[in-house]
């Protein structure tokens, strides 16, 4: 199976909401689809899905068109989508039915999912009784329970809490290593390192990095050194020719040149007598790069941007 998105362009009066946006997904997993609010991602979306129309590009999954009548996917918008005085377990059915299950099937299939993501108290309650966070969850199950083979989560961890976030990491992971095509949509880039083995970067509609996670963080190098000690090495680290970047609670992250610099300040703190506690090395992280990327010229960013999947400009 494989996802193809080609050249997707929108524009609304004057603004280009999304410009010639393509990528590919021809392996389960998760594609990252990320930028910051008003970048494109949610319009790029619901093109790609057929719910609005596209000025121009395709979408196609097994190169067919994608609809309801050529594939099965799921779909968790980013806002609300439930019915909030219906109550839980007769409005998952009845999308259930939509999807095109039996009555039978689809309540059947609307409890399993709840009792998997802990909900199952809520069934005969009207959804606006419920949490915040379990009607994300029970969103969620709406996407989910016609068993689709492409799932696409709009900010899948907006506005949960640390638990209930926990429990739907635990779930995607499953849903991978069940086989499943999934897009998700975000700016939260921690969230996309976790996930995402390839992705898509957009500024103002304009892709503006796409690619292989690893390889993208590997062309940069080891630019961030972590350091945790007793006593302050930042007055060392400055001489050495190192730039202070953030002082976190317990440990200084510095800027550096490579790895050989790395290892001349260790010589040098220990020579001082500070032993560190933690010495990492790494690459910039998703959100380094989203922000060099995006403060860099349209024009420029678009030229410079490389696929590192195909090699080749954008």
């Amino acid at each position: 199976m494989i996802l193809t998105v080609k050249e997707l362009s929108k524009t609304y009066g004057t603004k280009k909401a999304v410009d010639k946006i393509s990528f590919e997904m021809d392996q389960p997993g998760v594609f990252g689809l990320i930028g910051t609010n008003g970048a494109g991602k949610t319009t790029t979306i619901r093109m790609m899905l057929g719910i609005i129309e596209k000025d121009a590009g395709t979408a196609e999954w097994n190169g067919k068109t994608i609809s309801r009548e050529t594939m099965s996917f799921g779909y968790m918008p980013e806002e609300r989508g439930i019915y909030t005085k219906t109550k839980v377990l007769e409005q998952l059915a009845y999308f259930g039915q939509l999807r095109g299950m039996s009555h039978v099937d689809a309540k059947k299939a609307s409890l399993a999912w709840m009792e998997r993501l802990g909900v199952i108290e809520y069934k005969d309650m009207v959804a606006e009784k419920v949490s915040k966070g379990n009607q994300q969850k029970i969103q969620l199950l709406a996407a989910l329970i016609h068993d689709p083979d492409l799932i696409v989560l709009d900010e899948p961890f907006s506005g949960l809490d640390p638990v209930n976030a926990e429990l739907i990491r635990k779930l995607i992971s499953e849903l991978v290593q069940e086989g499943k095509y999934i897009v998700m949509s975000s700016h939260q880039m921690s969230t996309v390192e976790e996930f995402c083995e390839n992705l898509v970067m957009l500024h103002n509609g304009q892709t503006i990095l796409r690619g292989n996670l690893k390889r993208i963080k590997a062309g940069y190098g080891h630019t961030n050194l972590l350091v945790r000690t007793v006593g302050d090495v930042t007055p060392l680290a400055l001489e050495a020719g190192l730039e202070l970047l953030a002082r976190h609670a317990d440990e200084t992250e510095f800027k550096i040149e490579g790895d050989d610099m790395a290892e001349a300040f260790l010589a040098k703190i220990i020579d001082a007598g500070q032993y560190p506690i933690k010495y990492e090395i790494r690459e910039p992280s998703l959100h380094e790069i989203f922000l060099e990327k995006a403060a860099m010229p349209m024009t420029a960013s678009k030229d410079e941007s490389m696929d590192t999947t195909m090699g080749v400009p954008i």
